[in-house]
């Protein structure tokens, strides 16, 4: 082979592995092939100690909820009445649904200008984060509630890494520690903690205190975040990422321990969910999924995932 045809196959053969390398970084391959590992090694160390979303399986996949048409986002868990509440963020809809996906009840939000994540903290007390606007607000919802209107709520104002419409996309509440952390989707990926919001209770907002883990979040090997859950029997934590498309689960300490992924093939999935948007779990430890445009998921833990 000529000189100059040699060299140039050279340069060619280095570009490629720059990309290979930087396309790596970009979508946390390393990462995530080394966590794999980790996960595999460590199992007996954590399967009875942990949520351990290695084994979950789809029990309920790809359902369309009938009555919503697009933008289902964020879900949580109401234990008073034993079912689901989401939002929708287009047109500003708070969602209740049976434990298998039905919609049982809706109703309009109002002064709300892009909703994207719901959080139970109390018998009819709901934290709701308007992503564009970073605003955390506390609204009651009762059973003679015929419109939420923001006006009304106590709010909270952060305004951190304000960047458009990447801003907070998940809640989770900690009832025993009254900590409620809020997940700010991307550029970067950050889980804040805060306490003194909400007030459930009488009296105003005192003594807001906002922390960050930064070593915790450098760890998260996801593209984004969609969607937060904290496990209180374990301490726990998962984070939902729809670009990634995974759960994670993190230990106390916030070092990742268990994965579920959301790809055709994997957890019994036939298809790839395509939209992640909303997450949360039962007290009986079933995971329930939500995905644009209106989709429905549950897994269960039993059997081995592939």
């Amino acid at each position: 082979m000529p000189r100059r045809s040699k060299g140039l196959l050279i340069l060619l053969v280095a570009a490629a592995l720059l990309l290979a390398v930087a396309a790596g970084q970009h979508y946390r391959f390393f990462e995530q092939s080394w966590f794999e590992f980790r996960q595999w090694q460590h199992a007996s160390q954590w399967k009875d100690r942990s949520v351990w979303l290695r084994d979950y399986q789809a029990a309920i996949q790809g359902k369309a909820i009938e009555g919503i048409d697009d933008d289902l986002s964020a879900l949580t868990f109401n234990p008073d009445r034993n079912t689901l509440v989401a939002v929708t963020n287009a047109n500003s809809r708070w969602l209740e649904l049976s434990l298998d996906g039905e919609l049982l009840r809706e109703i309009p939000m109002e002064g709300f200008g892009d909703p994207e994540a719901i959080e139970y903290v109390a018998p009819g007390l709901y934290v709701i984060s308007d992503e564009r606007t970073q605003q955390l607000l506390l609204v009651r919802i009762g059973d003679e509630t015929r419109v939420i209107d923001a006006a009304g709520a106590q709010q909270l104002s952060l305004a951190i890494d304000r960047n458009g419409n990447k801003g907070f996309e998940g809640l989770a509440y900690d009832s025993k520690g009254q900590r409620l952390f809020v997940a700010k989707e991307r550029d970067p990926v950050r889980i804040y903690e805060i306490e003194g919001f909400p007030q459930t209770g009488t009296g105003q907002v005192l003594d807001v205190k906002v922390s960050e883990d930064a070593e915790r979040d450098a760890r998260l090997f996801v593209r984004d975040l969609s969607s937060l859950h904290y496990d209180e029997k374990y301490d726990h934590m998962l984070v939902l990422s729809d670009e990634s498309r995974m759960v994670v689960e993190l230990d106390k300490e916030g070092h990742p321990i268990s994965q579920l992924l959301l790809r055709a093939g994997a957890h019994g999935l036939d298809d790839t969910v395509p939209q992640a948007e909303g997450m949360t779990m039962g007290p009986d430890g079933t995971l329930y999924l939500v995905s644009e445009p209106n989709l429905f998921y549950t897994f269960v833990r039993g059997g081995k995932a592939p």
